[in-house]
Order: structure tokens, then sequence, then C-alpha cells
């Protein structure tokens, strides 16, 4: 990884117009990008079809195309980076557990991988729904949850991309985890 320096320069330009430096922008951070996406994607069940570089290729477009993208540095655009791998995970979990498939109806099939496939889509978008919930109750968790589930960061890069202790981070992903777990089970109070 190159200069934290040169990153947030970059970020900083881009913020302000400058499409030439989202091109420069991409070949450093590409490699933590598909790191990130590589987590996130071997946290999926076998057979699904977005595979890592297709996450990071639809990442990159959601950044690219939000309007006045403004990031305070790498840690921060890193952030947002997990925000949109988190969106892109759950809207293709949701377009494989409905639409064609009869609106969450589960597809009786000979293939289990198929069956276990739709199964997955349904946690994954079960684990969006308590994560949104608990987004209400809790942003800063909810963002621990995040960057370590579907970013795939390390507590000590989710400490330092949410600028808290990695104390804090542990205690927030320990607590974080039995409140989704419960949550998820129905056993919420």
């Amino acid at each position: 990884m190159s200069s934290q320096g040169e990153v947030t320069n970059l970020l900083a330009a881009w913020g302000k117009g400058d499409q030439t430096a989202l091109n420069d922008l991409m070949p450093l951070v590409y490699n933590e990008l598909h790191r990130m996406a590589r987590r996130a994607w071997t946290k999926q069940q076998q057979g699904n079809t977005l595979q890592p570089t297709a996450l990071i290729n639809e990442a990159f477009l959601k950044l690219a195309g939000a309007e006045n993208a403004s990031f305070q540095n790498r840690c921060h655009f890193l952030a947002v980076a997990c925000t949109a791998m988190r969106q892109i995970l759950v809207n293709h979990a949701k377009s494989r557990h409905t639409g064609k498939r009869g609106s969450g109806a589960i597809a009786l099939s000979i293939d289990d991988v198929q069956l276990a496939v739709n199964q997955e889509a349904a946690e994954v978008v079960a684990l969006h729904e308590a994560l949104t919930r608990l987004q209400e109750l809790d942003p800063r968790k909810s963002q621990v949850v995040e960057m370590r589930y579907f970013g795939g960061l390390s507590i000590e890069e989710t400490a330092e991309a949410l600028g808290i202790s990695v104390i804090t981070v542990n205690r927030d992903w320990r607590l974080a985890r039995t409140w989704l777990i419960r949550e998820m089970k129905g056993e919420s109070a």
C-alpha cells in the first residue's frame, strides 16, 4: 500500500470533482479492497455467484457514481467501501431469495447446493434486517459488525477506521454479535 497521504490527497481531489484522481486512486487501494471482498465472499456459502472481483467492481461503480463524494482519509474510504459491499451482498442475496423463485418460497430442488444457496441468501437478508435494527439502537456497534463481517476488517483496522480503541471494538463486536444472534432467533427484549 502506498502512503496514506497520497491516498488522502487523491480522495480530496476526487471529492472536488477530479475524475483523474479516481483513476489514480483505484490502483492504490485495489489490493486492500480485494482482500476485503475476498473475506466477505468466503463468509458466503458455496454457490455464491458474486465473486470477489465482481464485488469490488460493483462497489467501485457505486462509490464512483456517488454525488459529492467526500472522504476524510483512507480509513473513512474503506469504511464506506464496506458499507457498499454489504449493500451489494444483501441485494444479491435478496435477488437469489425472492423474485424469480416465488417471493420467499423455498424452491424444491434435487440439487442440495441450490437449497443451501437459498438458505444462505435468507440468512444474509435476516442478518441485514437485524443489523438495520441494531443501527437504530447503536450505530457504532452496527458499523463494527458491518466492517468486521461484510468488510472483513480486523479488530485493529476497524478501530482505526472508526477512530476508537481496540478494546472498544472488541467489546462492541462481542455485544453486537450476542444481540444479533438473539434478534435473529426472535429472542429480543
